[in-house]
């Protein structure tokens, strides 16, 4: 699976977008490093969680799909799981100003606190430069770089792409597998998966 073009698995994604000038990511070789500010005003450079396994969500509080994620309490329990494992997760929201999901950091610490999320860091991305750099297509897409700095997984955050809730327990848990095997130090049993769910809203 890991030798399929993720740029296939993308466009057959229920929520294709028009394709990107990012250089294609592999698993295995260096995650694009980034310099973003969160929605405390801080600035956040991947480069200085070297040592640790960082998770990448890329969210939008509009979409159902990440609603499923939030009213269920699945993602928090990820958020959680990834901190007790030593991970970084960091949510990323791409949405530009004038699209679903554009929030300032004062509205993205309110859907913190409201929906008891629990990242690292929650960083904006207005400009969509990182989400480009990633090429993430959908929200919740995921993205796992291990401690070396190499990508370890990217895809979809489990195996049923639906907008019901009672289909997370029904799911393959693609993330949370990838999650727990990438912090014991083990390759993730499915290193690419298909993303689903909304397109991130980039600017036009």
């Amino acid at each position: 699976m890991a030798k399929i073009g993720y740029a296939l698995l993308l466009a057959a994604s229920l929520a294709a977008a028009p394709a990107l000038d990012a250089a294609p990511l592999k698993i295995g070789l260096p995650a694009p490093d980034f310099v973003g500010t969160d929605s405390q005003g801080a600035t956040v450079h991947l480069a200085q969680f070297t040592g640790k396994t960082v998770v990448l969500e890329w969210s939008n509080d509009g979409c159902p799909y990440v609603g499923k994620w939030y009213r269920s309490g699945a993602m928090q329990k990820l958020q959680r799981e990834a901190s007790r494992l030593g991970a970084v997760w960091l949510t990323i929201i791409s949405s530009a100003p004038g699209e679903q999901g554009f929030v300032d950091g004062a509205q993205a610490n309110a859907d913190t606190r409201s929906r008891n999320a629990d990242p690292a860091h929650v960083i904006l991305d207005p400009s969509g430069m990182i989400g480009h750099l990633y090429g993430a297509q959908t929200t919740p897409d995921i993205f796992i770089i291990r401690p070396d700095g190499q990508l370890a997984y990217m895809g979809g955050a489990d195996s049923i792409a639906s907008t019901r809730i009672e289909d997370i327990a029904k799911a393959e848990p693609y993330a949370r597998e990838a999650l727990e095997a990438i912090t014991a130090g083990k390759a993730a049993p499915h290193p690419i998966t298909r993303p689903y769910g909304c397109t991130v809203k980039y600017a036009s």
